[in-house]
């Protein structure tokens, strides 16, 4: 078993230190303000055995961290409520016990995902050390919001991620090298909103398209894969999402597809369980999304509606705010 020296001797993110403590109180008060209040007991071994260590380097929207305990610690936080964890264990095991499944992780083998809304326990064992990707709760919400073609609504994700297979692989190589970023960047620069950006919608796309949840299905009938899509409704999503910004041409969608209009609104019904109208409505509010989430300071949140094709104020702000629970300039100022 690794000693405290060996732990800290491979620290990530040595320069974003927030927690480092040897005693047990200490360390559920101070990482319980950065993550969530939460229950902290050493087991197994005495309490004069116990530190912990935590690093954080905070972005829009997400953050990344390194947390270590020695010893064996049960750690039980109930729900997370305001973000998901991605946890990839470098050191050491852990078991997770959620309402939905047991996990055991592991370097090399199994990481784990947990959700808001699931309750979950946990026990760190052998001096277990882990980087963590925190997301925004509402990122992901937000996000499932835009490839499902609905409301944002609860999502939990299955908590075992297998470090084996190509999304855990590719998961694991990207946090690394965020933390690698971070490092390089240190404390005292920051990450450029572009940059952040594309950090946000590396990590939301992977999941949600990779990892299995509560609204995979949704997010497979409203982009085709439900079933095999036909290649006049391929072409004519695809012609929606690039002139998306256009004014609506049933006709011309039509014949772009290669196939009637009735043909064509049915398809769409069947294969993506939406309307044309509706699809394209969907396309421009996720494209909206995105944008307010990227805006430069003092761009509009008007100038970017009417770029996309919004002509009416009003009407975009109430579907936008049944799509994704805020108006856009919540949006906007959240992650300004």
């Amino acid at each position: 078993m690794a000693t405290g020296n060996e732990i800290l001797a491979r620290t990530r993110l040595k320069d974003f230190a927030r927690v480092k403590t040897e005693r047990v109180d200490d360390a559920a008060e101070s990482v319980g303000r950065i993550f969530c209040p939460h229950k902290l007991t050493p087991i197994d071994r005495s309490e004069a055995d116990f530190f912990a260590i935590h690093n954080c380097a905070g972005f829009d929207g997400f953050s990344v961290n390194y947390v270590a305990y020695g010893g064996s610690v049960a750690i039980d936080p109930g729900c997370l409520d305001r973000f998901f964890l991605l946890q990839l264990p470098l050191h050491g095991s852990a078991a997770i016990s959620t309402a939905a499944r047991e996990v055991t992780t592991g370097p090399q083998h199994t990481a784990s995902l947990l959700s808001p809304t699931i309750p979950t326990e946990m026990i760190w064992r052998g001096d277990c050390a882990q980087l963590i990707l925190l997301l925004d709760r509402k990122l992901v919400e937000h996000r499932a919001a835009a490839l499902g073609g609905g409301a944002a609504q609860t999502v939990e994700f299955d908590p075992a991620v297998a470090l084996t297979g190509p999304l855990g692989q590719a998961l694991a190589a990207k946090i690394d090298h965020l933390v690698t970023h971070a490092e390089q960047l240190g404390p005292r620069r920051e990450m450029s909103a572009v940059a952040s950006a594309e950090w946000r919608e590396t990590f939301l796309n992977a999941l949600l398209n990779g990892q299995r949840h509560s609204l995979s299905a949704a997010i497979d009938v409203f982009n085709g894969r439900a079933e095999t899509q036909p290649a006049a409704l391929k072409r004519a999503r695809a012609y929606l999402e690039t002139r998306a910004t256009e004014p609506l041409d049933l006709a011309e969608l039509a014949e772009i597809a290669g196939t009637g209009i009735r043909a064509l609104q049915l398809g769409f019904r069947r294969h993506f369980g939406a309307t044309v109208t509706e699809m394209l409505l969907d396309i421009r509010l996720a494209q909206l999304n995105a944008r307010l989430k990227t805006a430069r300071p003092g761009e509009r949140i008007v100038d970017i509606a009417f770029d996309l094709g919004f002509t009416h104020l009003s009407r975009m702000a109430s579907a936008y705010r049944a799509k994704f629970g805020e108006s856009p300039k919540a949006t906007l100022h959240r992650l300004s």
